[in-house]
């Protein structure tokens, strides 16, 4: 039943109103004249309208011709003289018409010309929106329109009929064809064609059917008109007019059936039961021979990474296999393997998650890597850890076995597995001569007998003798009297294993200036030592480190579950010493806290709240945070959550006293990206702080930019200070001046002593930076202070607190002076 529609009625459309019995057969030939008017488009849904065309060579004029859908009778559509030139059309509303009508979602428009004759009609099983049209004009069959067009040309050019795809098809005992709309438009099945290998092809509908995107249509080609069976030995194929659109040919009868697997875009393969108008009941994958057989979680110098390798016999192509972490937040943009990627046996294949295609991922510290088919369900591996590793997680053996903590990263190439590292290198003029120092990292000891040890030349060999082994945490040299070729100025250290498996290697262009060896000590990258120190660790550049300055008691300051995942930046609010702020990366939360009775920190009332960026958009992964001299939050950003793959290195000015609400955007943003050196999304701002004009200039540092003593007049509208940012990547301290209008003038690059930073403040007591490290530095804290030439310096380090283990520390904060007592205040 069609419900008629209020409209306001066109002054042109209003007449008198003719009854004439519903699905009354008009037998008058139409004129030729007459024939050339064409329906040429149809609305049905929100705004219905129906489009005349005159197809001809002369004028027509439709006075007294009516219309009528498929259950009312026909009505006038003019009243008076109204004449259609050649290539002209005429639109009008079948609810505006006298005794008008609605056109329903199943429905039909019928023109009758003067005489009662058919002219035309079109019929629909779906509603018409935004509308149907010839195409081409005037003459072609109805399609979909990508626009509605009433009185102008239709909006041909719709969606491309190859989304169309024969999906599944059974020939016995029940004969099927299915198919499938994998586009992102839903297509129109009039005026397209089924055939077999035997038989012409014939309409699969004789009304608009539309097929909505991840549709199905499903028919059997004995019902249609002129239909037949499908053989043992047979096709399908389906066109849209003369277009071929798919085909699929078989040698057997498809008993249950055959289908696509993956549903929509693989091969056919047989089905384990027939799902007409569902996705395919596909068979369980043969999972190919390719596992994960090493992760970085913890970012390398570009960013998290996951590697693949092949441990079978044969080639397998992995375009389009998916990498997910366990966030479900991240379903939505997996890590994709390119198109044209062929793991050959043995091979591996690496992906950085946090990239390319954007957004990307991180890899958290209790995190998963899990690998899937194109499909992006059916999953070939997976592993899950709980901590970030000191090194990466791996095979051991490589690609067979656990994982476990390997001794070094090695992407692309076979996991190390032992706990030996190359640990110290001397090339020119040690004592005596050239060495190579091992270490045993782990606390056992090692047998090293057999082992091989080359330089950059495979025909350079020294075996280890029997009987040689590294005690835990020992040290081993090689020396050149032993392996007897030298180390070159251009040379590399490779260690294998008994087995002839690539341990650990380093690879310079240059002689140290003193020795090549990993700091820290057995740990970290190889740097230009301070000093040799064959058979002993390493004197890493930087200054010795002292006791923490305080005392050695340590607290938790918070009650469980107060924030629930990660925590970085912590800043004390230098004017009430029983608030602080915290900065909960990933996610962005800013929290503000408040001391209880227990001298425990809770959240405030109203908070914590989620960060924005300018305007109120993204999702800021906030690291590092600190109070400006105005009273306002100052937060850095490293990337946008959203868009996790891509750098975004920002800091944000929110007002602490913003109305109340889940989220809180910023007065002000400088984009710091830029000024920085590239690094990856998750390797960025770690931290922030404030350092007074009145200290710069007493203590004459110097601009950088200019060359000159620091002068305040030369940034008017930066306020009184300069914002020192802690870049983890490369562990630099970049001093900026933030004008009032959003830009930053970068005024200096501090070398802070340490290779990655977590965190740095300002201690205006002390008047010294403190830059801060995480547990990959053993929670190491640098006092910096302007020296004579007017740079910030390292003027002191300090060990972390005894009694706090060595923990993944993100912040720290300083209580001001007001909680000094007998000489100290708190730490968090």
């Amino acid at each position: 039943m069609h419900v008629a529609r209020t409209r306001n009625v066109l002054t042109a459309l209003i007449g008198l109103l003719a009854v004439l019995a519903a699905g009354l057969v008009l037998a008058a030939p139409a004129s030729a004249a007459d024939s050339d008017i064409r329906i040429n488009e149809v609305s049905s849904n929100p705004n219905d309208f129906v489009e005349l065309i005159n197809t001809g060579l002369a004028p027509i004029d439709i006075n007294g011709w009516k219309f009528a859908d498929s259950d009312h009778a026909p009505i006038p559509i003019v009243t008076t003289s109204t004449v259609i030139q050649p290539g002209a059309r005429f639109s009008f509303d079948p609810n505006a018409l006298t005794g008008g009508f609605g056109l329903g979602a199943t429905d039909a428009a019928n023109v009758f010309n003067a005489s009662g004759t058919a002219i035309d009609s079109d019929n629909w099983t779906s509603h018409r929106t935004p509308s149907y049209g010839r195409c081409p004009e005037g003459t072609g069959p109805q399609v979909l329109q990508t626009a509605a067009t009433p009185g102008a040309a239709n909006a041909c050019g719709g969606p491309s009929p190859s989304a169309i795809k024969i999906n599944e098809v059974s020939s016995n005992p029940n004969d099927f064809v299915e198919l499938i709309n994998t586009g992102s438009a839903a297509i129109d099945l009039l005026g397209w064609t089924f055939a077999d290998s035997d038989h012409s092809p014939i309409a699969i509908v004789s009304a608009s059917t539309l097929i909505q995107p991840g549709g199905y249509y499903t028919f059997d080609p004995n019902t249609l008109p002129g239909g037949f069976g499908l053989g043992s030995a047979d096709a399908a194929t389906i066109r849209s007019g003369t277009t071929l659109v798919d085909t699929y040919s078989w040698t057997t009868h498809r008993t249950p059936s055959y289908g696509r697997c993956p549903n929509g875009s693989g091969d056919f393969v047989a089905n384990t039961s027939t799902t007409q108008n569902a996705a395919n009941a596909c068979p369980a994958p043969a999972l190919p021979s390719v596992v994960i057989n090493e992760v970085e979680s913890n970012g390398d110098a570009i960013g998290d990474w996951v590697e693949l390798k092949n441990t079978g016999t044969t080639a397998v192509n992995i375009s389009g296999w998916k990498v997910l972490d366990n966030d479900p937040a991240h379903a939505a943009n997996p890590e994709v393997v390119p198109a044209n990627t062929t793991l050959q046996p043995g091979g591996y294949y690496s992906i950085y998650t946090e990239f390319t295609p954007a957004p990307g991922f991180g890899l958290g510290t209790a995190d998963s890597a899990n690998l899937y088919l194109p499909d992006g369900t059916t999953l070939v591996d997976t592993y899950s850890w709980t901590a970030h590793a000191a090194t990466t997680y791996g095979r051991c053996p490589d690609g067979t076995g656990p994982f476990v903590t390997t001794t070094t990263p090695t992407r692309n190439a076979g996991n190390a597995c032992s706990p030996i590292r190359i640990n110290e290198i001397e090339s020119d003029q040690g004592v005596p001569g050239d060495w190579v120092e091992l270490k045993n990292i782990s606390g056992a000891s090692v047998d090293i007998s057999g082992w091989v040890f080359k330089d950059n030349q495979d025909a350079d060999i020294y075996t280890v003798p029997t009987g040689t082994s590294i005690a835990g945490g020992g040290y081993y040299v090689l020396n050149v009297a032993d392996f007897v070729f030298g180390l070159g100025s251009s040379d590399s250290a490779r260690l294998y294993d008994n087995s002839a498996k690539l341990i650990d290697s380093y690879t310079w262009t240059a002689h140290a200036t003193q020795t090549y060896g990993r700091c820290k000590d057995g740990l970290g990258n190889f740097v230009d030592t301070k000093a040799p120190t064959k058979g002993a660790a390493n004197s890493c550049p930087g200054l010795d480190t002292q006791p923490w300055p305080g005392g050695p008691t340590v607290t938790t300051a918070d009650n469980t579950d107060t924030f629930v995942q990660d925590l970085s930046g912590l800043v004390f609010d230098p004017s009430n010493p029983d608030v602080l702020w915290g900065a909960q990366n990933k996610k962005g939360t800013l929290f503000k806290l408040v001391r209880d009775a227990n001298n425990n920190w809770v959240p405030a009332d109203g908070w914590p709240r989620d960060p924005k960026f300018l305007g109120g958009t993204g999702s800021p992964d906030t690291e590092g945070l600190t109070i400006g001299p105005d009273g306002f939050v100052y937060e850095t950003s490293e990337r946008d959550n959203d868009n996790s793959g891509v750098s975004r290195n920002t800091i944000l000015r929110f007002d602490p006293n913003a109305p109340a609400g889940p989220t809180i955007s910023p007065t002000t943003e400088w984009d710091l990206n830029s000024f920085l050196p590239t690094v990856g999304a998750n390797l960025g701002l770690e931290g922030v702080t404030f350092v007074p004009d009145s200290y710069l200039v007493a203590s004459g540092f110097k601009d950088q930019s200019t060359g000159q003593a620091y002068d305040p007049a030369n940034y008017p509208l930066h306020g009184s200070g300069l914002f020192f940012v802690a870049v983890e990547a490369d562990g630099s301290l970049v001093g900026f001046a933030l004008d009032s209008d959003g830009t930053p003038h970068k005024i200096a690059t501090v070398a802070s002593g340490l290779a990655q930073l977590a965190d740095v403040d300002w201690d205006p007591e002390l008047n010294r930076l403190r830059a801060v490290a995480d547990d990959t530095w053993d929670g190491t804290t640098i006092l910096l202070n302007v020296d004579g030439s007017g740079n910030f310096v390292p003027v002191a380090a300090y060990d972390r607190p005894a009694g706090m283990p060595n923990l993944n520390n993100e912040g720290l904060a300083v209580a001001p002076q007001s909680r000094c007592v007998s000489g100290k205040k708190e730490v968090l």
